[in-house]
């Protein structure tokens, strides 16, 4: 079982950048397909993005592609979500996710198919 951390959330203005990391222990994220989750006040958990256990291959939902992107360093039990061009509508919690793969080229983006989770961190994005 793997316990993830997030971190590098905070206060950003439109139009600006932020990386958030994803830190496991417990066991080797290199095992995983990795994913984040938002969710923003009064709406339900929302998948953001997803990569393959070999990190190979990512997928977004279209609010954020082409402005957020993930990778991750298995080497270092490390998942990253960087953001560009963020907007006040991307004001969210942020949680990372894993699940054990069977297959090392699946993305999984629904939040049932994920069973180990972050406590979550805040981004919000001032107009």
């Amino acid at each position: 079982q793997a316990q993830l951390v997030e971190s590098g959330g905070g206060l950003v203005q439109a139009g600006g950048s932020l990386r958030l990391s994803c830190a496991a222990s417990g066991r080797t994220l290199s095992v995983y397909a990795m994913g984040w989750f938002r969710q923003a006040p009064g709406k339900e958990r929302e998948f953001v993005g997803g990569i393959t256990r070999d990190g190979r291959r990512t997928s977004y939902v279209d609010s954020v592609k082409g402005r957020f992107d993930i990778s991750r360093d298995n080497a270092n039990n490390r998942m990253y979500l960087q953001m560009n061009s963020l907007k006040p509508e991307d004001t969210a919690v942020y949680y990372c996710a894993a699940t054990l793969a069977l297959f090392p080229t699946f993305v999984y983006s629904k939040i049932g198919d994920y069973a180990e989770w972050g406590q979550g961190i805040q981004v919000t994005v001032s107009s």
